[in-house]
């Protein structure tokens, strides 16, 4: 009987920086196109649709920085594992011999 090679499987790996970068300008892009329609809308209604879409045009500048900004954290512990520091001691220094 053959032994199958250990696979490994990599779904805690992190995206590419490519790819990362991909998402959020398509998430940017998504949100300021939302932006745009807002704007233009609210030039062409009337009453208080046209003061939430102002609202949705103005406010969504900022939401679409932090959403397009939200990703890759740099320094945070991504295993799944709880970090456990070692347990072995130092190596005892050697005695003092007289010369």
């Amino acid at each position: 009987m053959t032994q199958e090679p250990e696979v490994f499987t990599i779904t805690g790996a992190a995206t590419g920086i490519t790819e990362d970068q991909k998402g959020r300008q398509r998430r940017y892009l998504f949100s300021m196109s939302l932006r745009t329609i807002c704007f233009v809308l609210a030039v062409i209604s009337h009453g208080t649709l046209r003061w939430i879409l102002i609202a949705g045009a103005v406010f969504l500048p900022y939401f679409s920085v932090v959403i397009a900004n939200a990703g890759r954290e740099r320094g945070a512990w991504g295993g799944t594992n709880p970090f456990v520091p070692p347990t072995k001691e130092a190596i005892a220094p050697a005695p003092h011999s007289e010369r």
